[in-house]
Parts: structure tokens; C-alpha cells; sequence
């Protein structure tokens, strides 16, 4: 194909040097490199020097545990963070003490991002505030975010560069891949990283984007409507959604709220993230010099304001780094920009403890000074050293990466997989894999569990308990797309490749197991979360205050969004269309449900206050027009979900029954996060789902780390003594504690709260809670009683959801005939039950936590889901959702 390729370079030159109009020559110019890129997918690959460096490459991957292109670094201190609220809080503190350098990967990173909550108390961490701040001290910000497929995404990476770009010279944004008109399009996958590191010093990699959507408490609050005091609005503008009901639209147009806070809920949403501070910061700036630098050469090459970036490895006094052997390396460190490498100090000290030449630890152990500040404490950790091993593990290939494919998390989830003694916990956004061989699906994670149970079942080992066998899996009801499950073929062929690997289509866990004489949920379990709210919108409240004021409702949260937005940035829009689920109407009830999207009605068409005292004067006016308090009625419920010392039957309303009745709204509790933990040992974290476009290496781009814990805590595992690592135990026990319900709630109300352990940047410790009565429930997770404590639990809490909600999916709907009859004919989410409010209080506060059980009989008996042609391989777009 070599010449074709040739031919199509020389008409592209001349289309160049001959006078064709610009429009033209642009679009016949963008045409060949496409046509380029499609005949030599190779092209980056096929001389004799791209040999040589994919050999060097190929060799350091082969010595390396899991072939990854790092390998184990010793002494990092690493602190994991759940939920948005704790994680956005370090990763403040880490940006804000960015003194050289800021490098930043996102699938999405939103300019408006408030880090710190509610916004009225802190403005000054708005994201992209923080970074302009740090911007004029002389810090040098560099990002890379996905390029979106513009027709059939909306998260605006053009604003994003736009927007961050115009704040100061020192902020530089790149967008990638192209999808059409270049020699390296991209049609399917996405930069999914989510990665933050500053100084070379600290680093960040989990589930969570800097992006709207993201950011949420443990309570989980599905209400955000405060009609006496719009100040404390947690989810300003585009940040209040729910995926479910509707996607996220203009997202550049930050004060647009596109659902009736009022009538719907928001999605809440689960994650969760760590951060580290130690030599394996070295490999993650590693790996975002690589990415940059590729783009650089792809799309950047001639324009002087993007820097080429070194790698910060001392390459000389250190010679046995991996990135020694790569000859480009020299390259980029003579043209690229380098900052400081805290972790491998140019001068002669030695990490304490190491014999000369390693350089991959901190310098000496630390010992906060008694009775130090959190300010003392954070300039004296600068020297901290930390217990955890840490290997960097990614998926990469030519595309994204300019590298063969590099596949290391699948490899690191089937090696822990296979290494596993007692039990497995998976919380992740997708489970689609193949358990068997054959098939569309490649990536082999579930084969691994069917495997590593059934070596335990056959060899009679303890790997069983007397109720089920731990290997819990954990994951969304539904995907996060809007649309009826019923109609929209993105849902549906998500759901039913999850079931493939689930429970169905002949070759998948629990089928495999059964085959083999076993009865599979005796080994492996799934489960979902869900929570419940109330809205504080009494309607005849409501719309009490607008008669009286002149003011609608909607006119006083846009108004509000607008005090947010400043006049620091620019707005967009002119109007802002508020809508709302519609209300049932006729036979045809498949496109109702409480996690379906109805059609959606027309609320109210508000206008943009370009003047921001307009806009104050507004919020005040409608305030001013509650001629009462409110406060002892709350704002949001969902702190009832865990150990709250009050009780829901207390909660007061200022309303009638009905309407308190028709504020009660209930929403799948989104689960983003992409972990595993194995045997309270080793944990891996980072951005990667379970399904193919994650693992496969060339698809989707992912990094992920693997932890393993050198600090040990005693417990019992099955009743008997076992050693455990604190860093996955902690994180496992924290994790099962608030999905059952076991923690106090997460209160952000006064932004005068409180900033916890859990909330500070690593490597400040979280506080020890593994002496607590609370975490000695969850603490032997073979135990009978814990057990008995999980299902039981999701159990309960699903039949209480079921009845006063009817949620879906459900295990009573095995067809869609019976989905058509079973649907609610209400709004979505909202109560589907009879019975008078105190009743559906009094079950309401039997629910603890947000755990219930997956019911993947759901939609059973129709096989066709599961057996079509596209499992066949005759759906060329199956690689899209798998």
C-alpha cells in the first residue's frame, strides 16, 4: 500500500501550492490525510527505527509484572477519597500548592467546576479561578482532554480550551483525537484518564472527572431546592442533572438547568479516587509526557506556544529508569520543558533506609510534630515517606498513545483474580465481559472469577462461605443514558451484554458455574444502589412566593446560576428552557417508569440576567416574598439513608399531605467507580470500566494503579486470624459502611463544616476508624453475620423501594408485556404508591443505606435480548457499547 500512500502525499502537496479557493483546499487536504491514515494504519510503526524503539518498548513491558510499562515503586504514601466531596476538597489543596508545574487528563473537565461547596461560601475554588490564580504565580498548567464526537456527545471540549485557554498564557489546552479530516482519526474511543499531578510531587488517578455531575456527599442528596435561601444551592446550573431523565445539553452555558429541580430529581453519584505522593508519581508524569508529547508532534508540531515536555526522571545519576532505554528520551529532555523531580534529588542525599543508585523513595519517615496545624503539617509532609507499593498499569495503543497496545489493567485484574484467597469486591460503572472463549466480547476478567471459583469449589477450599461465597460486584441498575430501556438500543445492548456476563445466553458466570455442579450465587452476588429524597417545593409555597413577588420560581435559580457565573466569565445564551417528565397521559405507558425518560414538557422560558446586580435583586425578591421561615423544614432527606441521630418520622413539612407525598422522589444511585479489592490486600483503582473498550488496550485509554499496603492491621477473616493491608481494608470497610448505612451523615450546608481527615491531600492520614463498633461489622467479610448483615440489608431495602416507588428494573417484570403493565403512571421517580404519607414515611425509615439487590431476572424470558444477531458479530457498531 506504500503507493498509494506515496500518491496521496504528492496530490495533497499540490493541492497545497496550486491557488485552489481555501474551503476547498481545506476540505480536500482534511479528505487525503483521512484517506492516508486508513491506507497506513501502520505508519507509525513500520520503519526500521519504530521497530527498534517498539522492541526496547516490548522488553521493559515484558520485564515488568503484568507487562506494564512501570514497574513497582516501594515507600508511596497513598490516601484514597469516596464520593466527590472529599476527593474535590484534596485535590483543591493539592492544586493550591502548585508551585512549577500542573498536568492535568480528563474525558471531560468543566472550567465551572466548583471544588469546595456550597459555591456562595467559596468562589474563589471555582476550577477554573483556581487554575488562572495559580496560572499568574508563573505555575505552568498543561491539559489534554478527549475530543468528543461532537454529534452525539455534549461535553464541549471546545469551551473547555476556549475558556481555560483566554484566562492566562500560561494555561495551555489540547483536545484529542481528531475524528475526521486528519491522518490519525479516531472514530470510537475516547481519552478516558482522569489524572491530576502537580510538581512532579503528587498525583491523583481514580473515577472522577473535573467535570459537572461529579461532585456529591455520602448523603447522596437528590434534592437541591432552598426557596428561602438560594445561597445554599449545592448544584448550581448545568451541575444538577440527571442523566436518566436527560443528558446534558450546552454545557458551555454553565447557568442552564434543563430539569424542573421541583419535579426531578438528580442522579447522585458514587465514585471513587485516590491519591499518592512517592516514586510512583515519576510513572503517571511519565505517562501524560508521552500523551502530550504525541499530540504535540500529531497536531501542535509547528505552533512555538505548546511546549515540548521532558521527562523529569535524573536519568544520570539514576540510569536503571526504564525511560533511560528509550532513545527519544534524550530528544525531549534537550527541547522540552522540565521541572523540578522531588522524588530523585540531584544532590547526594540518599532515601533513608536505600542504598545508593535506587532513588525511588522519599527521604525520611514522617512524624507529624505533635500537636502540629494542618499548615505546619502540610509543609513539613514535603520530606514524608510512605508504606504502599505501587505499579502503574494502563491501556494504550498507537492511536492514543503513539505505542503498540499495552493491555496491562486486564492483564493486573485476571492475574489478582487468579491470586485471590478469600474474597473479591468489585465496584464498577459496566460488567461486560467474556466468561468463556468465543464470542464479540474479548476481554477474559470474567473467564478469570468462573475460573478462580471453580478451582476453589472443586479443591473444597474455605474460598465458599455457609450463605454465598464473597465475590461481590457491585454496579448501576441501569446505564446512565437517557432513554427506555424498551427503546433505546444503547440501554438495552449495555444491559444485555451485562447479562451475557451475568446470568444468560449460555456462556456466562453464573451458567458456567452451574454447568459445573455448583449453584452459582452461592459464589458471586450482584447488587445496585438507590436512594430516596424529599424536595422542598410545596407547590402552593411556591406558588404563593411568585404571585407575591412578581417572581417565578425558575427566575430566581437562574438568577442565582448567574451570581455563580460572575463576571469573570463569558455567557452565551440568551434564553434558558426549564423542563419537566410529562405527566402521564393515555395507553401507552412504555415510556414511563422511575428510571425511564418520559417525554418531557415545556416548565418555563427564562431569560438570561446579563447585569449581575439584576440578577442579586431578583434572588432577593423572591426570598423576601416567603413572608415566613423554613428552616426547620429540611431542605433534603437523604441523610435518613444513614446513621442519623434524628429520625424521617420527625421531619417537619409546611405543606398538605398531598403535596408533601408528591415531593417524594427515589433515583438509582450511579455508580462510577472503577475498583477492585482482593483479600483486604491489594487493591487496583483508576479509570478503567469492565468492558471491552477499557481493557482491550486499543480501545478506550485508561491508567489505573495497583496498591499494596506494607502497613498491616489483624483481623479475622471466616472467624480466623488474618493479616490484612490497611489501605485496602480501610477502603473496603468505608466503602461497605456507607452503602449500608453505617456512617454519620455528610452535612454541606453552612460551608463552615468541619474539614475532616478524609477531606485532606495525602499524605495527611485519614483518621483510624478500625477500632469503631461500626467498622467491626463489616470488618470479616465471611463471617455469617456480616453476611447475613449485606444481602439481608439489599434485600430489604429493594421490597421497601419496589412498593412505594415500583422501581425498575424488578424481578416481577420477566417480559415486556409485563414491563408495559407494571410501569407507574407517574412522573418519574415520584411515589407509585397508595398509601397515605405517614405510612410511606414509616417504610421509608426502614431503608438503611443504598444497597439493594440486582435483579437480573429482569426482562428474562426475552432471550432474543440476549441471542440476537448482534452477538453474532453482524452489528458493526457493537464495539461502540461493549
Amino acid at each position: 500500500m506504500s503507493w498509494l500512500k506515496k500518491e496521496i502525499d504528492h496530490l495533497s502537496e499540490f493541492v497545497q501550492e496550486h491557488g485552489a479557493r481555501h474551503a476547498l483546499k481545506e476540505g480536500v487536504v482534511a479528505t487525503f490525510k483521512t484517506v492516508s491514515g486508513a491506507v497506513d494504519r501502520n505508519d507509525n510503526h513500520d520503519d526500521p527505527e519504530e521497530k527498534q524503539v517498539d522492541k526496547i518498548r516490548e522488553s521493559i513491558c515484558a520485564s515488568h509484572r503484568f507487562r506494564s510499562f512501570a514497574g513497582e515503586r516501594s515507600r508511596n504514601a497513598v490516601k484514597w477519597y469516596i464520593d466527590g466531596h472529599d476527593y474535590f476538597w484534596a485535590v483543591s489543596e493539592i492544586l493550591e500548592s502548585a508551585r512549577q508545574c500542573i498536568f492535568i487528563l480528563d474525558w471531560w473537565l468543566s472550567p465551572e467546576l466548583y471544588l469546595r461547596r456550597p459555591p456562595s461560601d467559596f468562589p474563589q475554588f471555582r476550577l477554573d479561578r483556581l487554575l488562572k490564580r495559580k496560572a499568574e504565580q508563573g505555575v505552568k498548567v498543561y491539559i489534554c482532554v478527549y475530543k468528543e464526537v461532537t454529534q452525539t456527545m455534549n461535553m464541549s471540549s471546545n469551551h473547555t480550551k476556549e475558556a481555560l485557554q483566554a484566562l492566562h498564557p500560561n494555561i495551555k489546552v489540547m483536545r484529542h483525537p481528531d475524528h475526521i479530516g486528519s491522518k490519525n482519526d479516531v472514530q470510537f474511543w475516547s481519552h478516558h484518564e482522569k489524572v491530576v499531578v502537580v510538581d512532579n510531587h503528587r498525583a491523583c488517578i481514580g473515577g472522577l472527572d473535573l467535570c459537572f455531575g461529579r461532585w456529591d456527599t455520602h448523603n447522596h442528596p437528590l434534592a437541591d431546592c432552598h426557596p428561602t435561601d438560594f445561597t445554599r444551592t449545592l448544584f448550581p446550573g448545568q451541575d444538577y442533572n440527571n442523566g436518566r431523565v436527560m443528558d446534558f445539553q450546552q454545557v458551555d452555558n454553565f447557568v442552564s438547568s434543563q430539569i424542573s429541580i421541583l419535579e426531578t430529581a438528580r442522579m447522585p453519584w458514587h465514585d471513587v479516587h485516590l491519591a499518592l505522593a512517592g516514586p510512583a508519581v515519576l510513572d503517571i508524569v511519565q505517562h501524560f509526557v508521552e500523551r502530550w508529547n504525541k499530540i504535540k508532534k500529531e497536531k501542535y508540531n509547528d505552533d512555538v506556544t505548546y511546549d515540548w515536555l521532558a521527562f523529569p526522571h535524573n536519568i544520570a545519576k539514576f540510569p536503571q529508569e526504564p525511560v533511560s532505554k528509550l532513545p527519544y528520551a534524550d530528544v525531549w529532555n534537550s527541547i522540552g520543558a522540565k521541572f523540578q523531580n522531588k522524588w530523585q534529588p540531584d544532590d547526594d542525599s540518599q532515601p533513608s533506609g536505600e542504598s545508593s543508585g535506587s532513588g525511588l523513595n522519599a527521604l525520611t519517615p514522617f512524624q507529624p510534630p505533635e500537636g502540629a496545624t494542618a499548615a505546619v503539617y502540610d509543609d513539613h509532609y514535603q520530606q514524608t515517606t510512605g508504606t504502599c507499593n505501587v505499579q502503574v498499569v494502563r491501556s494504550v495503543s498507537d492511536w492514543s498513545h503513539g505505542v503498540l497496545k499495552e493491555q496491562s489493567i486486564q492483564n493486573a485484574y485476571i492475574q489478582l483474580i487468579q491470586e485471590a484467597n478469600h474474597f473479591i469486591y468489585i465496584e464498577n460503572q459496566f460488567f461486560l465481559s467474556n466468561a468463556a472463549d468465543g464470542g464479540p466480547v474479548v476481554n477474559k476478567i470474567a473467564k478469570a472469577l468462573v475460573e478462580r471459583i471453580l478451582s476453589a469449589a472443586r479443591e473444597g477450599k474455605k474460598f465458599k462461605a455457609r450463605i454465598f461465597t464473597p465475590v461481590f460486584v457491585v454496579l448501576p441498575e441501569v446505564p446512565g443514558f437517557s432513554g427506555d430501556i424498551e427503546k433505546e438500543g444503547a440501554i438495552k445492548t449495555i444491559m444485555a451484554g451485562q447479562w451475557r456476563t451475568m446470568n444468560r445466553g449460555g456462556n456466562s458466570i453464573y451458567e458456567l458455574i452451574r454447568k459445573a455442579g455448583y449453584e452459582p450465587t452461592d459464589y458471586i452476588r450482584f447488587y445496585h444502589l438507590r436512594a430516596f429524597d424529599r424536595i422542598n417545593g410545596p407547590k402552593s409555597f411556591i406558588d404563593q412566593m411568585a404571585r407575591d413577588s412578581g417572581v417565578s420560581f425558575f427566575q430566581a435559580q437562574i438568577a442565582q446560576a448567574r451570581v455563580f457565573l460572575g463576571n469573570d466569565t463569558p455567557w452565551k445564551q440568551d434564553k434558558i428552557q426549564i423542563t419537566a417528565p410529562a405527566t402521564y397521559s393515555g395507553e401507552n405507558t412504555s415510556d414511563l417508569g422511575t428510571t425511564e425518560k418520559q417525554g418531557t414538557t415545556l416548565v418555563e422560558e427564562v431569560k438570561f440576567y446579563e447585569n449581575l446586580d439584576e440578577a442579586k435583586q431578583v434572588v432577593r425578591k423572591f426570598e423576601r416574598a416567603a413572608g415566613r421561615s423554613d428552616e426547620e423544614v429540611s431542605d433534603s432527606l437523604s441523610q435518613h439513608l444513614l446513621a442519623d441521630t434524628t429520625s424521617l418520622m420527625d421531619e417537619q413539612w409546611l405543606g398538605s399531605e398531598q403535596e408533601e407525598k408528591d415531593c417524594y422522589v427515589t433515583e438509582l444511585l450511579y455508580i462510577h467507580s472503577k475498583v477492585m479489592i482482593v483479600d483486604d490486600r491489594r487493591v487496583i483503582m483508576g479509570s478503567a470500566n469492565i468492558n471491552d473498550r477499557s481493557q482491550k488496550g486499543d480501545g478506550d485509554s485508561e491508567i489505573a494503579v495497583v496498591v499494596e499496603d506494607t502497613d498491616q492491621i489483624q483481623t479475622t477473616v471466616d472467624g480466623r486470624p488474618f493479616v490484612a493491608n490497611r489501605f485496602a481494608a480501610t477502603l473496603r470497610r468505608k466503602i461497605m459502611k456507607e452503602h449500608l448505612g453505617l456512617i454519620p451523615p455528610q452535612f454541606c450546608e453552612t460551608g463552615k463544616e468541619p474539614v475532616t481527615s478524609f477531606m485532606r491531600a495525602v499524605p495527611y492520614p485519614s483518621e483510624d476508624e478500625t477500632q469503631s463498633s461500626e467498622d467491626e461489622l463489616v470488618a470479616d467479610p465471611l463471617s455469617d453475620q456480616f453476611l447475613e448483615l449485606w444481602d439481608g440489608t439489599a434485600r430489604k431495602n429493594r421490597q421497601i423501594f419496589g412498593e412505594i416507588f415500583k422501581t425498575v428494573p424488578t424481578d416481577v417484570v420477566r417480559n415486556w408485556d409485563q414491563y408495559k403493565a407494571y410501569l407507574p403512571k407517574v412522573k418519574t421517580g415520584h411515589v407509585a404508591s397508595d398509601l397515605p404519607i405517614y405510612q410511606i414515611k414509616q417504610k421509608l425509615s426502614g431503608i438503611r443505606g443504598a444497597l439493594v439487590t440486582a435483579p437480573i431476572d429482569f426482562l428474562i424470558e426475552e432471550n432474543g435480548l440476549v441471542t440476537g444477531p448482534e452477538w453474532l458479530g453482524l452489528n458493526p457498531t457493537l464495539p461502540i457499547y461493549i
